[in-house]
């Protein structure tokens, strides 16, 4: 089982042209995803090799979905652009749009995540690095060759995280490792992934990364408390971070005591939730708590 993502998602690639798309295409399919076709205006009708595969180009992501039965977009896509991107592909009916592109505009964000849930279609990131379900399928820019598949769900506001905790627990493995994205507006959040993974039969454990700034993660602690029966282990990032200064990400900033580091690790600890002190401990919190579930 997985979340969002499986062996059997059809994925377009919007921007597939392009270098980063190119390249990160290539990736995707020797993690076996079915990379059914691209999209980009001004080359439909051509395709592309990728190695052993050829892939569609398309005009439009309806052109896509109705030649192909594509059901995911992964949007490399330049941010002056995404926002058309992401209505064009709401409008055709995709169940699931992957915003790789970071530096877009918050009033986009805003606009294509708002519009997007009016047309029933569910956005990860902008400025994310997609998610990967090990073994089935990759969307996005997450290295598939650091972990295996296995019983650990993840959801992370950092790509570097993501990648750093599938690697330290790659000997256990994920069912699905989530990466939401770091802007001050995402199209799935924290709490939209635990519900998922609270649902997923083979998830038995779930890893929260989250980071200095805003107040998802006390949201997501609150949620935790009265609706998430399986255990879970976070970590914030940002315990050094000055106050007033936006780190890394353009939500990570602290203002006062609100959003810092210490506020949303005590929010999490009181509803039950083990947080690691750095990555390397969080994945041996990990460790402890299956060892002792088993």
């Amino acid at each position: 089982m997985a979340i969002y993502l499986s062996k059997e998602s059809k994925v377009l690639v919007q921007g597939m042209t392009g270098g980063e798309g190119m390249k990160h295409t290539r990736r995707m399919l020797a993690a076996g995803t079915d990379v059914v076709g691209g999209v980009n205006p001004r080359k439909a009708g051509q395709t592309v090799d990728f190695d052993d595969r050829a892939v569609p180009v398309f005009g439009s992501v309806r052109d896509g979905i109705e030649a192909t039965g594509a059901d995911v977009t992964v949007v490399f896509v330049p941010p002056a652009f995404t926002k058309a991107a992401v209505v064009e592909a709401a409008d055709a009916g995709i169940a699931l749009a992957v915003v790789i592109t970071e530096g877009i505009p918050v009033h986009d964000s805003v606009a294509f995540t708002t519009y997007a849930k009016t047309k029933g279609t569910r956005i990860i990131g902008p400025n994310c690095p997609g998610l990967i379900t090990p073994g089935q399928s990759n969307a996005g820019i997450i290295p598939a060759d650091i972990t295996k598949s296995g019983r650990i769900g993840l959801v992370s506001k950092s790509g570097t995280l993501t990648y750093q905790l599938m690697y330290e627990l790659r000997d256990i493995g994920f069912s699905t490792c989530v990466g939401i994205g770091g802007d001050p507006v995402v199209g799935t959040t924290h709490i939209d992934c635990l519900a998922a993974f609270e649902a997923d039969p083979e998830t038995e454990l779930v890893v929260m990364i989250g980071e200095i700034g805003g107040d998802a993660e006390e949201r997501a602690a609150a949620y935790i408390r009265e609706h998430v029966t399986k255990p879970v282990v976070g970590y914030i990032a940002g315990f050094t971070a000055p106050e007033g200064r936006t780190m890394g990400h353009a939500g990570a900033i602290v203002s006062g005591s609100s959003g810092t580091a210490q506020a949303k690790k005590e929010a999490l600890e009181a509803a039950g939730v083990r947080v690691g002190g750095t990555p390397t401990e969080t994945a041996q919190l990990v460790l402890a708590v299956l060892a002792a579930e088993a």
